[in-house]
């Protein structure tokens, strides 16, 4: 959507073919009842200038500041997050964050001499006890595989410049460097992501650009080095579709899998080889007009399976229509055709609701309706052979002429919404511009970093 975008700016007429009923991928905002539920909790925040003006130019007064608040839950106690000294101790107690200190001092003389993994990375950074205490069991809920398994790649990209040292500075000093797992103000639309999402598609549209919903690629059809045409299902017909250029954000597998003429067999096999985590959010419409102050909160709790809790009325008072109640989002992550993906709506409702009330956030009585929304392919996994595999896919997606790949699925790795977008304005630049920017660098490199100094 932002390549089109920007694609209309230089009087281009492009083709945005979504296999979805809606636009924004998992930016998305979903409708029950009136209720407005945002499937992850997207928040506006970026050091990227294109992306910020992009955002206000789009939304304007739609656009709000909210604050944030969110907070751990622990071993039944709530942890303030970022961290808070007073909070921290009284609910750990002096001896526990004395071992926490200890661990800490332990691992900068004896560190790990390998970063190979998330555990052995974020150890080397916040001592063995705080991993085990604050990341091992919330980690392992989102990936559904040990924290050994998971490559280092994951956390240096997602928690860069975040160590207990910077942590313990932001609980007594303001720091000099925004680090944005630490933000404390975002902005947000007045009714979640999908708000932004539709106000493009209108732009592109009032500029002779095409977006069309519900239609799925199922051919991708190549000459050579050249994609001439993709074909496209929509309504039960087949339809061929040409173009000089092609953008994708599809997922990688699902890309290479519909090559016509087939990706050599190599490509082929490691496309297969990447694995992806879903996630389904349980949304439940609450009797009560104030549940908790939080906009979002971290479960990690291993004695029940929600991940994470967003609170959307303190996103936004516009996402719920009556100010009496409220809207919360459960988050199970699981992968798609697992046992969880296939309970019914009805069961993981009742999942929801108890484990809401055994936390303590609402109660069970006071829960009047739900829904569940599915999303497969959320995350691209960082497993041990990611790297190998997706060498392999690169080389031979770089030797097409007149394609590029963007996005978090397009380019299998965990990006924000903010580097997502930045990946269809640069691959808009090289288009029309000849330039050589690496889309793949996106989020990997210095100067693309939320966290990098300004």
């Amino acid at each position: 959507m932002t390549a089109a975008y920007d694609l209309t700016r230089f009087n281009l007429r492009p083709i945005v073919l979504e296999k979805h009923n809606k636009v924004g991928g998992i930016a998305c905002t979903e409708n029950y009842k009136d209720f407005y539920f945002d499937m992850g909790g997207h928040r506006f925040f970026s050091k990227i200038e294109e992306v910020n003006d992009m955002w206000h130019k789009i939304l304007k007064e739609d656009f709000l500041s909210r604050p944030r608040l969110s907070r751990i839950y622990y071993n039944r106690k709530f942890f303030y997050y970022p961290f808070k000294p007073i909070n921290v101790l009284t609910s750990l107690g002096i001896w526990e964050s004395a071992l926490i200190i200890l661990s800490y001092l332990k691992w900068q003389f004896f560190p790990y001499r390998h970063e190979d993994t998330l555990d052995q990375w974020v150890t080397n950074r916040f001592g063995k006890r705080l991993f085990q205490t604050f990341f091992k069991t919330y980690t392992e809920k989102v990936w559904g595989i040990p924290c050994s398994e998971l490559k280092a790649e994951w956390a240096a990209q997602r928690i860069k410049d975040l160590s207990l040292k910077t942590a313990l500075l932001n609980m007594f000093f303001r720091p000099k460097k925004t680090i944005k797992t630490l933000i404390e103000e975002f902005h947000y639309p007045r009714r979640g992501p999908g708000m932004m999402w539709n106000a493009v598609k209108e732009k592109i549209e009032q500029q002779n650009g095409v977006v069309r919903l519900q239609s799925n690629v199922i051919r991708i059809c190549r000459s050579g080095n050249r994609i001439e045409s993709v074909v496209v299902s929509s309504d039960g017909r087949e339809e061929v579709i040409h173009g000089t250029d092609f953008i994708s954000s599809m997922p990688l597998m699902d890309f290479i899998k519909i090559l016509d003429p087939p990706a050599p067999p190599s490509v082929s096999s490691a496309a297969q080889k990447l694995k992806y985590r879903g996630f389904l959010s349980v949304c439940l419409i609450v009797n009560k007009p104030d549940l908790f102050p939080d906009t979002w909160i971290y479960i990690h709790d291993p004695g029940v399976k929600v991940a994470r809790i967003q609170n959307f009325k303190n996103w936004s008072p516009e996402m719920v229509p009556d100010p009496a109640r409220t809207g919360l989002g459960l988050e199970y992550f699981c992968n798609e055709g697992d046992e969880l993906w296939n309970t019914p709506d009805a069961d993981l409702i009742e999942v929801g609701k108890v484990e809401a009330d055994r936390i303590g956030l609402a109660r069970y009585e006071d829960v009047e309706d739900g829904c569940v929304f599915r999303i497969p392919k959320t995350y691209p996994v960082y497993d041990h052979d990611y790297s190998k595999n997706l060498a392999i896919i690169r080389e031979f997606l770089d030797g097409q002429e007149n394609f590029q790949t963007i996005g978090r699925n397009g380019l299998h790795r965990y990006n924000n919404m903010d580097h997502s977008m930045l990946t269809g304005m640069l691959a808009v630049r090289n288009m029309i511009f000849g330039e050589k920017n690496d889309l793949w660098s996106v989020n990997a490199e210095p100067e693309y970093h939320e966290e990098s100094s300004k």
